[in-house]
């Protein structure tokens, strides 16, 4: 663990200047949209200003914790492409990142403003809060610590504490604050003693509150600048009277909007959905999803345009343009901007590998052994489907789907089927043979639409419309789905002679 002198050491050394940003969240559960704006703001903000951005995870409410969250939550990061520089996975000069390691430093600085006389110990038990508590709300008032402690003699403290009396740290909140200049939201300030008991700063179990591990770490880490939700915009005044007692210079903050439903409603970790697990595996892209979240919202010279990219964020974004209002996220476009940037990875040769490998493990999942020693699982095969369908989906999900099953499972047709839809089954089949023989493995759908109409020109009896049904079938069991001549490009000449020879044959 960390010593409380080591750093000191480390915080007098800091280059003064630097921009340092911190994303906080607490492992009580995974990574959701909100949690991951305020993480990408952090991340855009620090490599506009060429800082750190840094990974801290808030731990010190061990009754919520959820196991493996504090990984996931690292993970999920790096899966969205925003990497901290420094975290509690990758270490840095200024750990340990959990504050679960940093105990002794909240002890030391807790005592600290106890013996400035700017914190006191209370022995108030849970009864007497809840009994306080609950007259409060029978007088319609809300309920508040009445700072009984505080005139506590230090003959009387030393007495409790030597008989061992459970207690917690309380910070003596004092009138008349200083306003502050929030990047968002302008010049703030909330009297906060007026409407508030003194807060809890160590709890008895020996771990801190929010309000003390945030502004120790904070400065310890030597965060220039903090953003963080508007819901801590309140509590900020509570904070720099905390600066102030300890003689510290406070960060720059800025609070940011609130991300709700496009009916303005909040985001609930109970939707279930929010969380960015939900969207990796559903095969959303990480480009995508950052692309959304910033699109609805403000801090960018050129706002809500779809496409955006990571480093276009980085250059457009400026803090200056953020707004106080609430950035309304319409998830169902979601799918328009993982189309966009499905086809941008499809045009980049070496992120197109990735895509391919990825579409033959979900063929081999959707499809199981069948398709395993098949044609179909051949990379160049994977690619002329990607580069044909693009445009037209929005998922790799979208190639396993029943509709595009016959890019990977041959139908099971019986000729005499065919012969139903025409008698001049078998003269289709050789016609359209010859035709893939001749054009050999180059040919459109362009090309292929002329071809056809006029290899249907050839027959007696069928007409056009019947030999596209006609061949809709054959090549791929379905009545519907691409033109026949996409079809024919997707599947490859090879492909199609297989198919159709086997129809001969059988």
């Amino acid at each position: 663990m960390t010593t409380f002198g080591a750093l000191q050491k480390r915080q007098a050394s800091s280059e003064s200047g630097n921009v340092r940003v911190r994303f906080a969240p607490s492992p009580t559960g995974f990574l959701h949209l909100g949690g991951l704006r305020t993480a990408l703001y952090n991340f855009i903000f620090a490599k506009k200003h060429g800082g750190t951005f840094i990974l801290r995870m808030e731990d010190t409410d061990q009754s919520r914790l959820v196991p493996g969250a504090a990984e996931r939550i690292e993970d999920m990061l790096e899966w969205a492409g925003i990497p901290p520089d420094e975290s509690p996975q990758k270490g840095g000069n200024f750990g340990p990142y959990q504050q679960s390691q940093r105990l002794d430093v909240y002890s030391r600085s807790a005592q600290e403003l106890v013996d400035k006389g700017d914190a006191y110990h209370c022995f108030c038990t849970a009864q007497r809060l809840e009994l306080l508590k609950k007259e409060a709300l029978r007088s319609r008032q809300t309920p508040r610590y009445d700072n009984r402690c505080r005139h506590l003699r230090p003959d009387q403290v030393a007495e409790k504490l030597a008989q061992g009396q459970p207690h917690v740290i309380r910070f003596r909140l004092q009138e008349g604050v200083e306003p502050f200049n929030d990047l968002v939201f302008g010049w703030n300030k909330h009297e906060v003693a007026t409407v508030e008991g003194d807060p809890v700063i160590m709890k008895a179990d020996g771990f801190p509150t929010y309000h003390l591990a945030n502004v120790v770490d904070d400065h310890y880490m030597q965060i220039s600048h903090v953003l963080r939700g508007t819901e801590w915009l309140i509590s900020t005044s509570k904070h720099l009277l905390m600066y102030s007692a300890f003689g510290w210079t406070p960060p720059t903050f800025a609070h940011l909007p609130l991300l709700l439903n496009k009916d303005g409603s909040k985001l609930s970790k109970r939707q279930g959905d929010i969380f960015i697990e939900h969207f990796a595996q559903a095969g959303v892209l990480p480009e995508a999803l950052l692309d959304i979240i910033t699109n609805c919202g403000s801090g960018f010279t050129a706002e809500n345009r779809f496409g955006r990219k990571l480093h276009e964020m980085i250059s457009e974004f400026d803090a200056s343009r953020i707004t106080t209002h609430s950035a309304l996220l319409d998830l169902d476009k979601l799918s328009e901007f993982n189309r966009i940037h499905l086809m941008r990875r499809i045009d980049d040769e070496q992120k197109c590998g990735f895509l391919v490998k990825d579409l033959q493990g979900l063929i081999v999942q959707t499809y199981g052994p069948q398709v395993q020693e098949s044609d179909v699982l051949h990379s160049k095969y994977i690619k002329r489907v990607l580069h044909l369908r693009k445009g037209h989906i929005t998922g790799l999900q979208d190639l396993v789907t029943p509709a595009y099953s016959y890019l990977w499972m041959r139908p099971s047709v019986p000729l005499g089927q065919l012969e139903g839809v025409s008698s001049e089954a078998h003269t289709i089949l050789t016609l359209v043979l010859e035709l893939i023989e001749k054009h050999g493995k180059e040919f459109t759908p362009e090309c292929l639409n002329l071809e056809l109409k006029s290899l249907a020109k050839k027959m007696k009896v069928t007409k056009y419309n019947t030999v596209m049904k006609f061949l809709r079938l054959a090549l791929s069991g379905q009545q519907q789905g691409p033109s026949v001549a996409e079809m024919m490009v997707s599947l490859g000449s090879k492909e199609i002679c297989n198919r159709l020879q086997g129809l001969l044959k059988g």
